[in-house]
């Protein structure tokens, strides 16, 4: 089986980037939205990104507009969003589909290798979070409702 890093996603800009960028890397990728009850946790992915970056850490932002319509922005507009309302740093991508016949591949992998609750593949709400090891390994789903903040001592043990 081939690891997450191995995947193609689309960059915000709407070219291709290879995962294989932050092989070796301890990741923490989010499936994110503008108008969600959650959106305040990019602070907290914003400062988990900055503790952790010099160490081989990084976040990476899906989009995602599947969970009561919360992303309707285009790239654009989600990108001025998330820098200027929460200074945000990490990479942030095109938007995905994260559950149905259009879930992006990532996606798939995410929920295939880190199964939810009771073995559960859907994806239940934005910020949904995967932490995937420096083998390119899905280790951990976090609920929507897990702070970033709680996630430390899982991050620090990959590092």
């Amino acid at each position: 089986m081939t690891a997450i890093t191995d995947i193609e996603v689309r960059a915000a800009d709407g070219g291709s980037v290879g995962l294989d960028t932050w092989r070796g890397k301890v990741l923490l990728i989010v499936n994110t939205a503008s108008k969600c009850g959650f959106t305040p946790q990019y602070e907290g992915l914003e400062e988990l990104h900055r503790r952790y970056g010099d160490r081989g850490f990084e976040v990476l932002g899906f989009p995602c507009n599947q969970f009561g319509a919360q992303e309707p922005g285009d790239a654009a507009e989600i990108a001025t969003f998330c820098s200027t309302v929460y200074d945000v740093t990490f990479p942030m991508f095109a938007k995905v589909d994260v559950n149905g016949p259009a879930a992006h591949p990532l996606f798939q992998r995410l929920k295939e290798d880190a199964p939810g609750v009771l073995g559960s593949r859907g994806i239940k709400w934005n910020f949904t979070k995967f932490l995937i090891d420096r083998d390119g390994k899905a280790v951990r789903r976090y609920a929507p409702s897990v702070r970033p903040d709680a996630l430390t001592s899982d991050i620090e043990a990959l590092l």
